[in-house]
């Protein structure tokens, strides 16, 4: 049968708690946590870092490790006792295909988010974070490990390094390497972002950054569509329709990302590699015919070389990159559908 189903068709040191542990009430609904740990990490040698991390679901239900893209972190959605808005809403929640009430969800803010780390980071360093959380949890093992973007990555290194741990991976447009296109675009990003640095102008070459990523997570055709409006002469100067929504983008991004957070996160996903024959788990890969980032036949080859039980669901969206934030019922159902194979989840 083919690889495609088409739907368009343990570290050694221990950790030096922020909290004093029993302050942490691993049996509550929801929760928030930080401490510090020594990590080795694979481009910098043994440095302590600080993990935070946030659970939502029962102290008994099976574990849920939900990650998104470099913007992502630990909030995945609202609750009520953190009833702000997360960065996947559409899928996480009671009820939801990221059911809390019958899943415990866990997510971290990645490694470097909050600008202090600059030093490389690996994928492969954040996948031992994961690990150091669950630890700190006190789970040994866990159902599955949902991973979009960049998390899509973290999760197959989580795999290869971790395979005793869980029962399954769902990787939705995310690799085993960056392709070589999508590396470009993002080395322009960076280079964007220095020059900003040196000239003393960050935020708004950081801005500028993010806007040109935002060209490259979404699709021509979706430009088309939303920006047809011809370009118009304002104060002596041409402003093309898509303008206003980029400007929006960017200066979103640049109220809660350090300058070096992106630079060091940006960097980790081209950094990024992971052995396929190394993934022994139960994995389901997504892809997006349009995502210019993460071809699909990039994937194709991925689920070809994977050793374990895999399934490949390949997807069309106008939104490219971004469907696994857009496509709400389809991704949805994917996730459903992964689920129902891992452990604690029933039909």
């Amino acid at each position: 049968m083919s690889l495609i189903e088409a739907d368009a068709a343990f570290l050694t040191d221990t950790a030096t708690a922020v909290h004093d542990a029993t302050h942490v009430d691993v049996r509550a609904q929801a929760g928030r946590d930080s401490f510090r740990k020594t990590l080795t990490l694979r481009h910098a040698g043994p440095t302590q870092v600080r993990l935070s991390f946030e659970w939502q679901g029962p102290e008994d239900a099976p574990v849920l490790l939900v990650a998104g893209g470099i913007s992502a972190h630990r909030h995945v959605a609202a609750c009520a006792q953190f009833p702000e808005a997360g960065w996947w809403p559409q899928q996480a929640g009671p009820g939801l295909p990221l059911d809390t009430a019958r899943f415990r969800v866990v997510a971290i803010d990645w490694l470097g988010a909050d600008g202090s780390l600059d030093v490389a980071i690996d994928s492969a360093d954040q996948a031992d974070a994961f690990a150091a959380v669950l630890d700190r949890l006190g789970v040994r093992r866990i159902a599955a490990f949902v991973g979009c973007s960049y998390g899509a990555m973290v999760g197959l290194q989580f795999a290869a390094l971790y395979p005793h741990r869980l029962d399954g991976l769902l990787a939705i447009s995310g690799g085993d390497r960056a392709h070589p296109y999508s590396s470009a675009w993002r080395a322009l990003q960076r280079r964007i972002a220095t020059l900003g640095r040196s000239d003393g102008g960050c935020r708004e070459a950081l801005s500028l950054a993010r806007q040109l990523a935002m060209l490259s997570y979404r699709t021509p055709e979706e430009f088309a569509e939303r920006f047809a409006a011809p370009a118009a002469l304002i104060d002596g100067r041409i402003r093309c329709a898509a303008e206003d929504y980029l400007d929006a983008c960017g200066s979103s991004y640049v109220a809660k990302t350090p300058l070096t957070a992106f630079l060091r996160l940006s960097e980790s996903i081209d950094l990024h590699a992971v052995a396929a024959q190394a993934i022994t788990v139960p994995t389901v890969l997504v892809a997006i015919e349009e995502d210019r980032l993460v071809p699909k036949q990039d994937l194709v080859q991925l689920a070809e070389r994977l050793p374990a039980s895999r399934r490949l669901h390949l997807l069309r969206s106008r939104y490219g990159h971004d469907a696994f934030l857009k496509e709400t019922q389809a991704i949805g159902a994917i996730i459903r559908s992964t689920l129902v194979d891992c452990r604690g989840e029933s039909a």
